[in-house]
């Protein structure tokens, strides 16, 4: 075993011997949902002040409104209950630091990490890569509020979304910890 996997393996084993949460329902408790991003440095129950059972929090690379986040969300209000919803990317966010183009050139010469510096990504890996990362849409991010702006419209204006489901858009800031509204997104969401 990695010692990675030994760690979380004993957390779990500490966690389950004070485990006291068997009885919450499988609908959220406060009946909202966050979309946000998967950076680790985000920590959803912290800044929103969450609970088991309070919320769901739908993650993915920037927080988007992916088909599979809009998915996750639509089940979240059709099967659970969930009555209003947040957008909450981050500043110093890495789907700011490539393009659609730098990901598929990278995957194209290698399947390794590749690394980043002053200029640009680097594939320090040897191929094979692939080409199919040509027809995934990544997402990238130019302009934070614009990102939130743009994932608020798509969520509002899906039609398996109803009208009558408010989505708020925010920033959080990595630095201070602090959400920022976007006051056009949530504008938006109305």
């Amino acid at each position: 075993m990695t010692s990675i996997l030994n760690e979380v393996l004993s957390a779990n084993r500490d966690y389950v011997a004070s485990f006291d949460k068997g009885h919450l329902p499988m609908p959220p408790g406060r009946h909202f949902a966050i979309l946000t991003c998967m950076d680790a440095r985000l920590d959803p129950a912290k800044y929103a002040g969450l609970s088991e059972g309070d919320a769901h929090v739908i993650r993915n690379a920037g927080g988007r409104a992916s088909d599979d986040a809009i998915r996750s969300l639509v089940i979240s209000y059709k099967l659970l209950g969930t009555r209003e919803w947040f957008v909450v990317h981050h500043t110093d966010c890495g789907m700011e630091t490539f393009t659609d183009d730098i990901m598929r050139d990278l995957l194209v010469s290698s399947l390794k990490t590749a690394t980043v510096d002053e200029n640009g990504w680097h594939d320090g890996g040897e191929g094979p890569g692939s080409a199919e990362g040509k027809y995934i849409d990544w997402l990238t991010i130019k302009d934070q509020a614009q990102s939130v702006l743009e994932d608020v419209v798509r969520i509002k204006s899906h039609p398996l979304v109803p009208s009558d489901i408010p989505v708020y858009g925010y920033i959080y800031d990595v630095k201070s910890g602090r959400l920022i509204e976007v006051p056009e997104a949530t504008e938006a969401g109305k």
